[in-house]
């Protein structure tokens, strides 16, 4: 009887491992999951210009991952330069876009793998190399082999030369495209110096002037003006023929400076240098910056900066505060970054 016992305990027991192998089949954690193939591109010579700008450039696209879990698998692509795909830090500053659930495809217009390409450091008509690769994710991340794309981008943009500036269009603020046909920049307007114009090249040979209210004509002679001197957001649409001058200023707010936490004092803006500044006296305190006098966008420093500094970030809706530690006058600058989580600012006692 003993005998028997032992042999139905010992039949029961190769039972329950094979059970327990069928389950443990069923563990992703247990399989070996990869990208049955690499991505493919409908183009991998990408040359960006004001032709192409808003059109499809190329379409990425790739198999679909099979993980052992029946659920959707959420996709995303990887862009990097090629040189900073190896080592340690591996990927580490590559901007990652977002594909979706099930999404086994990426187009980018023009003006998206421009606006890649220049933030990863290629320069405006250079050819130049770009790295992508694709992410499965579910349980775990999966990653395709990356492919080369080459890629020449460009700078989409009108000019904006007035009295501002002399008149000058080779020195004149830049406004840069920001949807097909239109166009977006900043300038200030001194005292007494109101007028401008538009021109799609840095000369006269077409300009966009003046047919009364916020409308505009190619090569009319009357000028284009903001209501008062200040710092303006300019648009103008090429498709309506119609332009927009709305105020628009950052301004340094804080202990330190002369408004204290009450007001802001508004910067300037260098349209050369494409950054705001401020020049004049500073008292020892906190210092933030803020868009048009609201705390709607504000950057403040993260790791509690203090004294002169060059080239210092501060971040997005951070409560932070950049610290004045002598009175004395300073100049000031500010340039948001792209993309907008960050600024780079500098402090410097003059």
């Amino acid at each position: 009887m003993k005998k028997h016992i032992n042999k139905l305990f010992a039949v029961f027991a190769v039972a329950l491992l094979g059970a327990s192998c069928t389950d443990d089949g069923d563990l992703t954690t247990l399989s070996t999951v990869n990208f049955a193939g690499g991505i493919e591109a409908s183009s991998t010579t990408i040359v960006i210009d004001a032709d192409n700008n808003f059109q499809t450039v190329t379409t990425l696209s790739w198999q679909d991952v099979a993980f052992p879990v029946n659920a959707p698998v959420t996709y995303a692509l990887e862009i990097d330069i090629p040189t900073d795909t190896l080592g340690a830090n591996a990927w580490a500053n590559a901007q990652r876009i977002e594909v979706g659930e099930a999404v086994l495809s990426k187009s980018f217009l023009g003006k998206d793998l421009n606006t890649i390409a220049l933030a990863l450091g290629l320069q405006y008509d250079t050819p130049g190399q770009l790295a992508v690769r694709a992410i499965a994710t579910l349980d775990r991340a999966v990653y395709s082999k990356s492919i080369v794309l080459n890629v020449t981008p460009f700078e989409l943009m009108m000019y904006m030369p007035g009295q501002y500036q002399g008149w000058n269009p080779e020195t004149a603020a830049r406004l840069r495209g920001i949807e097909e046909g239109i166009f977006q920049g900043y300038a200030t307007f001194p005292e007494g110096q109101l007028e401008f114009k538009f021109t799609p090249k840095k000369n006269w040979d077409t300009f966009y002037g003046s047919t009364g209210g916020d409308g505009i004509a190619e090569n009319d002679d009357d000028n284009l003006s903001v209501p008062a001197a200040g710092t303006y957001q300019i648009t103008v649409n090429l498709n309506t023929l119609t332009y927009s001058a709305v105020p628009y200023a950052y301004g340094i707010i804080g202990t330190a400076t002369p408004g204290g936490w009450d007001a802001d004092t508004n910067m300037s803006y260098d349209h050369v240098a494409e950054r705001w500044t401020y020049t004049g006296d500073l008292t020892p305190g906190a210092l933030k910056f803020r868009l048009n006098d609201a705390w709607t966008i504000n950057y403040g420093s993260a790791n509690g900066e203090s004294g002169e500094l060059a080239n210092g970030t501060v971040v997005l809706d951070n409560s932070g505060a950049h610290t004045i530690e002598e009175s004395g006058n300073y100049t000031v600058t500010f340039a948001v970054d792209t993309p907008p989580a960050t600024a780079t600012y500098t402090v410097i006692k003059n």
